[in-house]
Formats: C-alpha cells, sequence, structure tokens
C-alpha cells in the first residue's frame, strides 16, 4: 500500500470526543506506515498526548475562522510538508485549512463534520461559504450528519460516511471503588452520564427526570461527569428540584471508564447529536443505556434490542426508561450484551482509521 502524507488541524485547546477521535486516527495511521503530522493549539491536550506517541506537531495559535496569520502559517507548513491530504476536524479548522490551501490544489482537502447542527445557507456568510470552497471531500459522523451537510447544500457525492470508534477493551472492575470515592453504598441503584455540560447534551432533561425515578426507586443516586459552561446552572436546577443532594457533579474525569463501570444505568438526553461516543464507551463496557432518538443516536441504540431510546426533552419518558431498566436486570443485562457485540463489530477505532484510510485512497486515486 502507498505511503499517504497527511496534515491534520484541530483547534480545540480541551479534551473531547472529537479529539480523541483525531488521536485514534493519528495513532492509526502512524502504526500502518503513513506519515501524518497535527497542526493543535499550544499546550493542547490533543497536542500533548499525540506528541508523546512520536508524532510530529505544529503548535500555531489559532484564534477563530478569520485568522490571517494562522492560516499563513498552515499553508507555509502545507508548502514545505508536500502533504496529499490536508484534513480539518474541527469547524475553525474548517475555515482556517481553506484558507491555507486556497493557492495550493496539490493537497486532497478533507473535513470532518460531527455535529448535526444546521448549516447557515445565507449565501455571502463565512458558513456557507466555507462549505463550497476549496473542499474535495466531507467525512460525516453518521447518517444524520450526511444529511445535514446535503441539506445545507453540500454535493451528496462529496460525503462519505465514517463512523466513530472506541477501543476495544473490558470491564474495569472499579465500580465499588468509585461508589466508594462518591460516599455511596455499593448497594444502592446508580444512573450517569459522561458529557461536555454545554446545552444540546440535555442534561437538564435528565435533572427533570430525577424527582420522577425517585418517587418509585427512593435509593437512586446520580452521578454527571463532565465540565462546561452550564455547570453552575445544572448545578442550581438540582437545588431547585430539591435533587441536589442525589446527583452529584465530579467534573471533567480522565478515568471516566471508572465511572462509567460503576453505573448500572447509562443515560444519554441530547437533544442534538452527531453520533455521541460515550454511548459507544458505555457498550464497550457492556453497560445498558438509554438514549434519545436526536440525531445519530438511533444509528448506535436499536430500541430494545441493543438499548431504549426515547424522545427529545420528555423527562417522563427518560424516568420510566430508567426505572424499567433498573427493575429489571435481565433485561438490562442483554441489552448491555448485545450493545458490546455491536460496537465491538461496527464502531471499533481501527474500523474508523480504515474507513478514512479508504477515503483518502479514493480520492487521491481519482484526482
Amino acid at each position: 500500500m502507498t505511503s499517504i502524507a497527511s496534515l491534520h488541524i484541530n483547534d480545540q485547546a480541551t479534551w473531547r470526543g472529537g479529539e480523541k477521535q483525531v488521536y485514534y486516527l493519528l495513532r492509526g495511521l502512524n502504526e500502518r506506515g503513513h506519515r501524518a503530522e497535527l497542526v493543535a493549539q499550544p499546550k493542547s491536550a490533543l497536542g500533548e498526548r499525540v506528541r508523546e506517541l512520536g508524532i510530529r506537531v505544529h503548535s500555531v495559535r489559532m484564534r477563530g475562522e478569520i485568522d490571517v496569520p494562522a492560516s499563513r502559517r498552515i499553508a507555509g507548513l502545507v508548502n514545505d510538508g508536500h502533504f496529499d491530504v490536508v484534513h480539518m476536524h474541527t469547524a475553525h479548522a474548517h475555515a482556517l485549512g481553506c484558507m491555507a490551501c486556497a493557492f495550493n490544489r496539490k493537497p486532497v482537502c478533507v473535513v470532518s463534520r460531527r455535529v448535526d447542527f444546521p448549516i447557515n445557507r445565507k449565501p455571502f456568510g463565512l458558513p456557507a461559504l466555507k462549505y463550497r470552497w476549496r473542499v474535495d471531500h466531507y467525512i460525516a459522523i453518521s447518517e444524520a450528519v450526511k444529511s445535514v451537510l446535503v441539506s445545507g447544500g453540500v454535493s451528496i457525492e462529496k460525503v462519505s460516511i465514517v463512523y466513530s470508534g472506541v477501543e476495544p477493551r473490558n470491564h474495569p472492575g472499579f465500580g465499588v471503588e468509585i461508589r466508594r470515592s462518591l460516599g455511596l453504598p455499593a448497594d444502592l441503584s446508580l444512573v450517569g452520564n459522561v458529557g461536555a455540560l454545554v446545552d444540546h447534551k440535555g442534561h437538564r432533561f435528565l435533572i427533570e427526570a430525577v424527582p420522577l425515578v425517585l418517587q418509585r426507586i427512593p435509593s437512586t443516586r446520580f452521578v454527571i461527569v463532565g465540565d462546561g459552561e452550564l455547570r453552575d446552572s445544572l448545578k442550581s436546577l438540582a437545588s431547585q428540584l430539591s435533587v441536589g443532594d442525589v446527583i452529584m457533579f465530579p467534573g471533567f474525569r480522565p478515568d471516566a471508564d471508572k465511572y462509567i463501570s460503576a453505573f448500572d444505568v447509562f443515560v444519554v438526553p441530547s437533544h442534538m447529536e452527531g453520533l455521541n461516543t460515550s454511548i459507544l464507551d458505555a457498550m464497550m463496557l457492556r453497560r445498558p443505556v438509554i438514549g434519545t432518538t436526536a440525531g445519530g443516536i438511533p444509528e448506535i441504540i436499536v430500541n430494545d434490542k441493543t438499548g431504549l431510546l426515547v424522545p427529545p426533552k420528555d423527562p417522563p419518558a427518560l424516568a420510566e426508561a430508567i426505572v424499567g431498566l433498573l427493575g429489571n436486570p435481565e433485561k438490562a443485562r442483554r441489552l448491555a450484551d448485545a450493545g458490546r457485540a455491536m460496537v465491538m463489530n461496527r464502531f471499533t477505532a481501527d474500523r474508523m482509521v480504515e474507513g478514512t484510510i479508504a477515503v483518502y485512497q479514493n480520492l487521491l486515486k481519482n484526482r
């Protein structure tokens, strides 16, 4: 197989699901003999981790979509690096990469899109222009995201689906330890979520479901792992609903697997979602999952087979599903086993890497 040289651009300083996918991709490309390099923010979590792999990282301060100095610096890297592919992994990286490659037609320009937010179609706005300018192909992480791209004016022929993937691994067995660290007995029911505390993740609907769950299973406790702009308002909402003492907010945790392993039920209450790799993590760790019908989630959760689906923004439905699984351990185990089997078959990091390489090869072959 001919080696492919690729430059990847990601402007996020923090570590979230998208950054983990970029990490897996760069590692996988490197392991398969392809030259991959990364443009990242100085001291970013992704940059530091990729550098530990022995992969070259270029630190570039990126201050937004219209950052001429950053785009010039990236253009220099593109021109000097003799790359076959320039792959942009965030919205700001999308614009910066297009500017950097505006006068260099050699590399194939690829954009990954991970969110199902609608595209602003105002004809002369930057969001619309960047979807029509100097991009050879888009990689969508789900059918839902592909539909958003096509609805936003991108030609269907320019979009491929490559699902996100997670590492094959077993339950880490830290459930009792995590419960002890939270001051919880080992035998109570624990419901949890892992994700950024931002609006589209829908945490407030989970919090609004908590009083309904407690009416039927009073000993249930809840853990919301993650950090973000809504942390204080979510804690305030929990206090207003008189459930602040049963919901724990441990913040961002690099050892999220240990928390997931402690949950009896994993809940994702998002009302917009490209795919959601935390669902894949929970399934890989054999946790029963409840999600909503938003975005790409139904492409992972087959209702009553690999998990349960409820409508978005529906606390009563969410509460009913939680109570149903807590009260039926046999069903919870069946869903958890089926979820893990599906993820092992369709949603591994290796499959994501191979799918991305196939996109690169097809584009380069047809140039």
